[in-house]
């Protein structure tokens, strides 16, 4: 295996960080639950407005609850794909999310081992050269913002049945949402980052305590050497667990 597959997969490991990342803030009894969706509480149409189809995926990830998250933690499987490969790299993963705070091991060797730290405050990576961007930046987490000052929400172009809108920070990070206009779920979004593109596309989701989690998921990198792909499947979830500080302490 070529060594540029390692770092790259890391990257994927880093989006991946965007894409299942929550702002947190409460410990609780944790039950996932398969839900069939309810209508979102914005009735979504094809002139639904863009802060309203961000008011609705808020709603759909679970409001409040969603919003005063504490932490999460998700363990799974993943499997990993070169450029022009149809053979997976197997493997397996685990998130800790606190806040800002983000933890990252990717464990796929002999091919792939990847950790990343984010303390909220400086980034450690086990490979030279991959920084982690602040998981509040990106992806999810900015639907708890999107009506907060230097918070921009914009309409984009849909993708077939599929409502589109983007939200930006006040540094013109970015990321483009897609949701379904039945539930108002995220079904899709891109996170342009570095010069990449980042593609996550939520495949099976369930309520965890009131939350939506992507319990299967893909990602898609596009690379000059081809496009990179990633599946997940988280098999433990845990929310609003105690976390100390240890768990984002900076390996010496």
């Amino acid at each position: 295996m070529k060594r540029i597959f390692s770092p790259t997969i890391s990257i994927l490991a880093m989006a991946f960080v965007a894409a299942v990342s929550v702002h947190a803030q409460t410990a609780t009894n944790v039950k996932a639950v398969d839900t069939i969706a309810a209508a979102p509480a914005v009735a979504i149409t094809s002139s639904t407005s863009a802060t309203d189809l961000a008011r609705a995926a808020l709603t759909a990830q679970g409001g409040e609850k969603f919003k005063t998250l504490k932490s999460m933690v998700l363990r799974g499987s993943v499997d990993l794909y070169a450029p022009n490969s149809t053979q997976s790299i197997p493997g397996g993963f685990i998130i800790v999310l606190a806040g800002d705070k983000v933890r990252v091991e990717i464990d796929a060797r002999p091919a792939v081992s990847f950790k990343t730290i984010y303390d909220g405050q400086r980034n450690y990576s086990s490979l030279p050269g991959v920084e982690l961007p602040p998981a509040s930046k990106f992806g999810l987490p900015l639907l708890t913002k999107f009506d907060q000052p230097g918070y921009v929400v914009t309409a984009i172009p849909d993708e077939k049945k599929l409502r589109g809108f983007s939200i930006a920070d006040a540094d013109g990070n970015l990321t483009n949402f897609y949701i379904d206009t039945a539930t108002g779920r995220v079904v899709k979004f891109l996170i342009p980052y570095n010069g990449y593109k980042f593609g996550t596309e939520n495949k099976k989701m369930k309520e965890v305590d009131g939350v939506l989690v992507a319990f299967e998921f893909t990602q898609r990198l596009e690379m000059p050497q081809g496009a990179f792909f990633a599946e997940y499947k988280v098999k433990d979830v845990k929310i609003n667990q105690p976390i100390g500080d240890d768990v984002f302490a900076m390996p010496n």
